[in-house]
């Protein structure tokens, strides 16, 4: 885009209505909206194609599986990023969370490698102006982790970071709360059935001996930050209850209804995978997030590990739980926005960064034609 620019013949997503219109950008900026279309001659034609702001996601594990197309096959580490960057702003994603772990719970060990080299590439990409979407980044703690504390040492004061979560990945809570279920996951992975109950025997007391202590230490060492403090895969009452007093205010991926219900009970805000919509279910097995939606428990969606889910959610959810379509596209542009104190974007607003998606439903599946960050065409 050139310095100033219109948009016109546009069905746009406002906050509260969708509306046939024009957008203005200046210096990478909403300028101006008007209703109906616009006769410069310079103007855009749209072509009646819906434009929303762009997308902002909070959590994407979507670079793992750049640096690990297959299981034995590692990606170098800067060519990944570079793809997932690709992948994130042809999805309409402007605004993305690289949400890497830290923390090894026995089973996979590469990743503090990817969480290590993803802050590197980070930290030499983005200067460059090369990047297509804007990156920072999402702390995933693994609590009971051994590791979890000098990896956290090494980014608590990274300008990048903008949210944490507590996570736990043992088997006997949380996602994996059917230890059974768990066992046959492992013994998927090639381990022998005596080596996976060994781990898991190791992982039980692990648990007992480091979650408390890391989990105090955790929350004192990022206090001074003020960032947005995620629970990760909620299910019991007692632990929301707990991380509701001691700040956590975002419950992400709860496993149930009744964990999600706990969850706003305590104030807390919501979470949900957009795969979870996209697919029909929880590949998991716990609570589908169109009966999140349907019950109002719901206020972001997250691409979790597939980027283009993020505006396919949007629709289905639409279609699938009488959603309104700005209240639906606000789960992942205006909530996110509000949940990261991202006050620049979010919303068709003037004053706004002018971060947009253009995009057409086929067949119910909508397909994104272009996206703009801050004025530029990035896809």
């Amino acid at each position: 885009m050139t310095a100033e620019t219109t948009l016109t013949n546009a069905l746009l997503v406002l906050p509260d209505r969708v509306e046939a219109g024009t957008l203005l950008v200046r210096d990478g900026l909403i300028a101006e909206l008007q209703p109906g279309p616009s006769r410069l001659p310079g103007a855009i034609d749209l072509e009646g194609d819906h434009l929303i702001p762009g997308v902002i996601d909070v959590h994407t594990d979507n670079l793992e599986r750049q640096v690990l197309p297959r299981s034995a096959a590692r990606w170098p580490s800067r060519s990944a990023f570079l793809a997932h960057d690709a992948q994130t702003a042809a999805a309409g994603v402007t605004t993305v969370l690289d949400a890497l772990c830290l923390g090894d719970l026995g089973f996979d060990a590469e990743r503090t490698e990817t969480f290590l080299n993803g802050v590197a590439d980070l930290d030499a990409l983005a200067p460059t102006g090369l990047l297509k979407s804007e990156h920072f980044l999402h702390l995933r703690c693994e609590l009971p982790a051994p590791d979890l504390l000098p990896l956290l040492e090494r980014v608590a004061d990274h300008p990048a970071v903008r949210m944490a979560s507590l996570m736990d990945h043992s088997p006997g809570v949380g996602q994996y709360v059917d230890v059974e279920r768990y066992r046959a996951m492992r013994l998927r992975g090639g381990l022998s059935a005596d080596e996976v109950d060994r781990r898991i025997a190791n992982l039980l007391e692990q648990r007992e001996r480091l979650r408390g202590p890391q989990r105090r230490a955790l929350l004192d060492r990022l206090a001074h930050r003020h960032l947005p403090l995620a629970s990760h895969d909620d299910w019991d009452e007692e632990e929301i209850a707990g991380n509701a007093a001691d700040g956590v205010l975002i419950s992400e991926f709860p496993v149930s209804l009744q964990a999600a219900r706990s969850a706003r009970r305590h104030g807390m805000e919501i979470i949900a995978g957009a795969p979870n919509i996209v697919r029909g279910g929880s590949h998991s097995g716990n609570v589908a997030a169109a009966d999140l939606v349907r019950a109002g428990l719901v206020d972001v969606f997250a691409s979790d590990y597939v980027p283009p889910a993020m505006i396919e959610a949007v629709w289905r959810a639409v279609a699938q739980t009488g959603i309104s379509l700005p209240a639906a596209v606000a789960t992942i542009t205006d909530a996110p926005a509000r949940m990261l104190r991202m006050q620049d974007r979010g919303r068709l607003e003037a004053g706004r960064r002018a971060d947009l998606v253009r995009l057409r439903p086929l067949d119910g599946i909508p397909v994104v034609r272009s996206v703009w960050r801050e004025g530029s065409r990035i896809a």
